[in-house]
């Protein structure tokens, strides 16, 4: 074993480094006395190299935090001599002062204290989490001024910005909610909710922005103040009952901003994923209701949820003859939609296996807004007629 393997003070004061980050120097374990790992000059090194080992010993020796035990080892030609057997460190005092962390353990003893006061039942967190309490040290009654306040208040259906909370704001808890999440989980224990956006807010009862739902008339007969672009909250969507007989869905916001005007109809854009946010408005049950989303699986996926909340609803410039007639302006999905889809008619469900299964190539995809302007007319117009839209 060369020199440059033997423990050095830099050696254990990493051990004992690693037992802080980890946060068992904190978290009241019974370490002490701890012994830590020793590599040690062996009896060839001993012989061939006796002043290095001397220089090792004197190196180890240097150092007050620790208590070196000996063992003597008997040379045939250097006689009895003893060396570093064991290094222990007796308390945890030791400990903390060999690395430099006293302070940083005194104050995480005073952050202990002044929770164990306010929020007792987060103890066992504090011994699991010695270090996210230490790392957060500066704002720390802050912290638990917020939970503390969210669980005098449960489910408030307020905004962050109405919590009035000496020294906080809404981007203190923005940027805190995971910790929050964590305190909180045991200082409230709420209902479950299902994992998404906005996940914090649900859990708690928190108000957030509403989702906008953005929608045009087409038909300058139906404007409401004289405006025919506009965006309001889906609940307050579904109270607005408007003399519309048709009404159109499309994912591409040009799309919809794009879309030709007809008779007694609005059309509805920029949903994308969020389609679901349509299910509470339930006068849409009561008008022909027309999709068009992309010729690909996850088009077909969308339409199929749609669906789940609108059995009626139809689909139009998605079939196999649109499909084919803009075959030079085909792209490709990143990723292909395997699912059962058990709301689609025949022709959809067989067009969207032909997609799945690779029958006109490698995830072939054609978005809604690469079809011909003439073709969304004509579909349009078509739709209209069917309807006697006037």
């Amino acid at each position: 074993m060369s020199a440059a393997q033997w423990t050095t003070p830099a050696d254990l004061r990493t051990q004992v480094e690693r037992l802080w980050s980890s946060g068992r120097l904190l978290n009241g374990e019974a370490l002490f006395p701890l012994e830590l790992k020793l590599r040690r000059p062996d009896s060839r090194a001993l012989s061939e190299r006796f002043e290095e080992v001397r220089a090792w010993i004197r190196d180890l020796e240097s150092e007050s935090a620790f208590r070196i035990e000996w063992t003597e080892v008997d040379h045939r030609i250097l006689g009895r001599n003893r060396v570093p057997a064991r290094v222990i460190v007796a308390e945890r005092a030791e400990a903390l002062r060999f690395i430099g962390r006293a302070e940083d353990a005194a104050r995480f003893h005073a952050i202990e204290a002044r929770t164990l006061e306010r929020l007792p039942e987060l103890r066992d967190w504090l011994l699991r989490r010695p270090m996210v309490a230490l790392e957060n040290a500066g704002e720390w009654d802050r912290v638990l001024d917020v939970v503390e306040w969210l669980r005098d208040h449960p489910r408030c259906n307020l905004y962050l910005r109405q919590f009035d909370i000496a020294g906080v704001d809404t981007k203190f808890i923005e940027a805190r909610k995971p910790l929050l999440l964590e305190l909180l989980e045991i200082a409230m224990a709420p209902a479950p909710v299902a994992p998404g956006p906005r996940y914090f807010e649900r859990r708690y009862g928190i108000a957030t922005k509403p989702v906008q739902v953005r929608f045009r008339i087409l038909d300058p007969r139906l404007a409401i103040g004289g405006l025919t672009d506009i965006a309001a909250p889906d609940a307050q969507l579904a109270k607005l009952k408007l003399p519309a007989r048709c009404v159109f869905v499309t994912e591409n916001e040009v799309n919809g901003l794009a879309f030709p005007d007809v008779p007694e109809s609005i059309v509805i854009f920029g949903l994308g994923y969020g389609l679901e946010r349509l299910a509470e408005i339930a006068w849409l049950r009561g008008v022909a209701l027309h999709y068009w989303g992309d010729i690909d699986t996850y088009g077909f996926h969308m339409l199929d949820r749609l669906r789940a909340s609108f059995p009626h609803a139809e689909s139009f410039l998605m079939d196999r003859a649109t499909l084919l007639d803009h075959r030079a302006m085909w792209v490709q999905e990143a990723r292909l939609y395997g699912g059962a889809l058990d709301r689609l008619t025949p022709a959809e469900l067989t067009l969207y296996d032909e997609l799945r299964d690779g029958r006109y190539g490698d995830r072939v995809r054609l978005e809604q807004e690469r079809i011909r302007f003439g073709c969304v007319e004509r579909a349009v117009r078509s739709i209209a007629a069917l309807l006697h839209l006037e």
